[in-house]
């Protein structure tokens, strides 16, 4: 029997073992998807912390409430024991990789069919069927892609690679990462195995929005290309057990492209919004108003809304790495790069209008109390990466004013320098503030009170007109 039809079976009974490796707010909703589907399913991560809380049923990703999570998590009783794959390789683990720590935390194997385990050993890839690959890819301080942790976690994966093996990426990179950096570390260490025949390879970008209720990872449709048909095929098996609907795509080129025009097309239009914002002002209309007019044609339009900026892991970097890929092409992404600068720029404008507003008031910035509501970068969440509320206090702070901030899903945070707590006595602080900046429309907020509360409010967001 050939390793595809071998694999395609495994996952057909659910006898297969998968792992996932980075257990973020991708990697640990896809392992409960897959442990709800009945496979067994091992979350890899470098940090311990994370892999303690998972093997005591806690989750720290909104996304998945502890009550379920506990349902899969394996029964263990020292979490700490070392593997039985481990003990296995003995010294040939002895070099460690950057992405591997020196404690290592695992839980018993095998763990029970439907279940979730944890562990920060790598050597667990020795037992398993699948793994995918769900590790940051942030941009690095020149503004190009850092791909490290995917060549990291490759570089582990192909330490273990062996024949009946599938791998997708799932990280958001630029076309060409599947092939040219995965598919080269794989077949350094692949022995003569051919990826397709051996060993399986392809790429499904993570469709993830943090906080969302109607679309979770099992019911968004979810896009596979295999760098051959047996790979598409044997990924395909893989996840059609937990996502309910998969859409094929010719090659991992075409599905690497998929997620970054996907981001492309949402930071595009956000900006032409924006833009919309900044002639509306300069014309003296009601950017909103002209906005809910446009939205009233039932075709040919798609209503987006202007903001303070764009922030999350997704909108705000992924158009870049598409940008930095053109670039070794010799080809300039004009849109890409414009609506970058104008979505960049946007807290510098609402900066001004808080100053112009002050000013009005007879107030200046510097020394003004100034109360920022919401510094997670979208409603209802408390993700705070590249939330565009932070360099909104950070710029204000820089003028002197003297800033606090209230969000009812962060508690405290730490960003550039700034270390913040927010602030208990929410009715006190509106009616203390010179000026009120809504950064981010969280539903637990009072509009009506904060409207009646505070002395002065720019809204970034429309809210109180909305929920006037």
């Amino acid at each position: 029997m050939s390793h595809r039809t071998s694999l395609i079976e495994r996952f057909n009974r659910r006898d297969a073992h998968v792992a996932v490796v980075g257990l973020g707010y991708v990697g640990l909703p896809l392992a409960v998807a897959f442990a709800e589907a009945g496979y067994r399913v091992t979350g890899i991560d470098v940090d311990a912390r994370k892999v303690e809380a998972i093997l005591r049923g806690e989750s720290y990703v909104e996304d998945v409430p502890s009550a379920l999570l506990a349902t899969f998590v394996a029964e263990t009783s020292d979490a700490k024991a070392p593997s039985v794959q481990a003990a296995a390789q003995g010294d040939a683990i002895g070099a460690a990789s950057a992405l591997q720590p020196q404690e290592t935390v695992v839980a018993p194997t095998p763990p029970r069919r439907g279940s979730l385990a944890a562990t920060t050993d790598f050597s667990v890839l020795i037992t398993c069927d699948a793994v995918s690959i769900c590790v940051p890819t942030p941009l690095n301080k020149t503004g190009d892609p850092d791909v490290s942790y995917i060549a990291s976690a490759g570089e582990q994966i192909a330490r273990y690679l062996h024949p009946g093996m599938l791998i997708v990426l799932e990280s958001t990179t630029y076309p060409g990462t599947t092939r040219e950096l995965l598919l080269t570390q794989l077949e350094a260490n692949a022995n003569g195995w051919r990826v397709g025949e051996e060993f399986f390879l392809a790429f499904s970008p993570e469709r993830v929005d943090p906080g969302r209720k109607d679309w979770t990872t099992r019911n968004t449709p979810k896009v596979i290309g295999g760098i051959t048909p047996s790979c598409l095929e044997v990924a395909t098996a893989c996840y059609g057990a937990a996502i309910e609907t998969l859409v094929p795509v010719s090659s991992p080129e075409a599905a690497e492209m998929t997620k970054l025009f996907e981001n492309t097309f949402r930071s595009v239009n956000i900006g032409l919004a924006n833009e919309l914002l900044l002639m509306c002002d300069k014309l003296g209309l009601d950017a909103w108003e002209i906005l809910n007019a446009a939205a009233t044609k039932p075709f040919g339009f798609m209503k987006f809304t202007p903001g303070p900026g764009l922030g999350g892991h997704c909108i705000p970097i992924d158009p870049l790495y598409l940008s930095w890929k053109m670039r070794t092409l010799a080809y300039t992404a004009r849109f890409i790069e414009l609506a970058s600068e104008i979505n960049t720029e946007m807290p510098r404008y609402w900066v001004q209008k808080v100053q112009d507003a002050l000013n009005d008031a007879g107030k200046p910035v510097k020394g003004s109390r100034i109360l920022v509501l919401g510094v997670a970068y979208k409603k209802n969440v408390s993700d705070l990466r590249e939330s565009p509320a932070l360099d909104i206090i950070h710029l204000l702070e820089e003028k002197g004013a003297k800033v606090d901030y209230h969000d009812p899903h962060v508690p405290s945070f730490q960003y550039d320098g700034m270390e913040m707590v927010r602030i208990e006595d929410l009715e006190t602080a509106l009616a203390s503030a010179d000026c009120v900046v809504i950064a981010t429309d969280h539903d637990a907020y009072d509009w009506p009170m904060v409207k009646a509360r505070a002395q002065l409010v720019i809204d970034t967001r429309h809210v109180l007109a909305e929920k006037a």
